[in-house]
């Protein structure tokens, strides 16, 4: 991670470093002199979701972009993936995403894909954050070269269409009670407008953002009043999206929840049987449950694990000719029809799959039991206590403790001030001895060089 970028992107507390309306208009000129090439008027798709400082980071953005002689296209509030999938259709030379996703509304972030709809890599990023702490000034377009913005209508549509054209053409929803859930976030409009063309019956809740609530116990990190409507109006099925619906968790009839790991093996063993699945294998993180990798082996299929950040999945998927990969966390990538995660696209899968076996949810979706694994944050104000000797010496004890039967995973998160701890094996009590060991060490050792 540099200055700037995280692992998605930049983010960060609103109105505080490094999501400031200056940072931000720099971020635009930047990126926009980076994706200047050739002498065509350049373009930019702008999205955002739906927290209340996507309209000052919008708009500084825009400065920027237009500074540097980007014609800049707003799109409003819309999914990730959309801007991602309008980079391409609208022949656009970057595209910018305006959000924090998971985030409370405080926060806000900033996402940029390239031409072909995928997010920048490591070296690009490092380019440009080299120029945000230079002078720009001298680059900038001239007077008659500034760039226009101007609002794109029907992009919900849009969207929406490519959405349903990930499902065989005569595949209907119907005979289905579906809840989403939308999480006040920027897929309020077109998520339960694209099920209910599919012809779903559908129930939409925490679809009515006011700039506050945006993630706030709702969507795909607090699903209790998801559960809660599922049982309320007896659905088949709930989908939790989150703030920028790039992840999406399932809850079956019952309100169990299916994550992402259960998603990638659904998806994987149906391409699979299908003939369809790419690469003899899946793409996710060093976050996924040691259950999956079992289950792909015994469908004689590989799990390949990268570092956190859909990003790093969607690079090794295309580096060896992979097309499903994901998070644990619901980000879902499915090569065929996206360059990034998309909640409602992976949601279709999930749905395809139900309706051709015609079976519950709880049936269909829960394909391995996992290993007993536990995760947990500690909050970090200063230091470095990763580098610290107690903390060393905590992790080599852990890590003998578990044995081949087990993983450990610390790592620094790369969107908040947290060191995250994961362990994971066969045997829970002691799974979560470890964790709890390195936590209390970690938090006795927080200003540790």
């Amino acid at each position: 991670m540099g200055r700037y970028f995280g692992t998605d992107g930049i983010r960060g507390r609103a109105n505080k470093f490094p999501m400031t309306a200056e940072i931000a208009m720099r971020v635009g000129m930047a990126a926009g002199l980076s994706f200047q090439r050739g002498s065509h008027r350049h373009r930019v798709v702008l999205g955002k979701d739906t927290r209340l400082s996507g309209y000052m980071i919008e708009n500084a953005m825009v400065a920027g972009l237009c500074a540097a002689g980007m014609d800049v296209f707003l799109l409003g509030p819309i999914p990730t993936p959309a801007v991602a999938m309008l980079v391409r259709s609208l022949r656009a030379d970057m595209g910018v995403m305006i959000s924090a996703s998971h985030n409370p509304y405080q926060d806000n972030g900033i996402k940029l894909f390239g031409p072909d709809g995928y997010k920048l890599s490591d070296r690009i990023e490092a380019r440009i954050e080299t120029m945000l702490d230079s002078d720009l000034e001298m680059a900038l377009a001239d007077p008659d070269a500034l760039g226009r913005a101007k609002r794109i209508d029907g992009v919900h549509d849009r969207y929406i269409e490519f959405a349903k054209r990930t499902l065989p053409r005569s595949m209907s929803l119907s005979d289905l009670r579906i809840v989403i859930d939308c999480a006040n976030g920027a897929a309020y409009k077109v998520a339960p407008a694209a099920l209910w063309e599919l012809g779903a019956e559908v129930i939409a809740i925490n679809d009515d953002p006011n700039g506050f609530n945006i993630n706030k116990e709702c969507g795909s990190t607090h699903t209790d009043s998801l559960r809660q409507k599922i049982h309320e109006v007896r659905a088949d099925i709930g989908i939790a999206l989150d703030g920028d619906a790039d992840r999406v968790v399932i809850l079956d009839e019952n309100g169990d929840i299916v994550d992402g790991d259960q998603i990638m093996a659904l998806i994987a063993e149906s391409w699979h049987q299908g003939g369809r699945l790419t690469g003899k294998g899946v793409v996710s993180t060093i976050m996924s449950n040691l259950g999956l990798e079992r289950f792909l082996t015994g469908l004689d299929l590989e799990l390949h694990r990268t570092r956190v950040g859909d990003r790093y999945v969607v690079e090794h998927m295309r580096a060896n000719g992979l097309n499903v990969g994901g998070e644990q966390s619901g980000h879902i990538v499915l090569s065929d029809f996206s360059t990034t995660g998309d909640g409602l696209v992976s949601a279709l899968q999930v749905l395809a799959c139900i309706k051709r076996q015609n079976k519950p949810v709880s049936e269909v979706a829960k394909k391995f039991e996992p290993v007993p694994q536990l995760l947990k944050n500690v909050r970090i104000s200063g230091g470095a206590p990763l580098e610290a000797k107690q903390v060393k010496e905590a992790i080599a004890e852990a890590e003998n403790r578990l044995g081949k039967k087990g993983r450990l995973v610390i790592r620094p998160s790369g969107t908040e001030p947290l060191i995250r701890v994961m362990a994971e094996g066969d045997d829970a009590a002691l799974v979560e001895t470890v964790v709890d060991d390195i936590v209390d060490v970690l938090s006795k050792n927080q200003n540790a060089a």
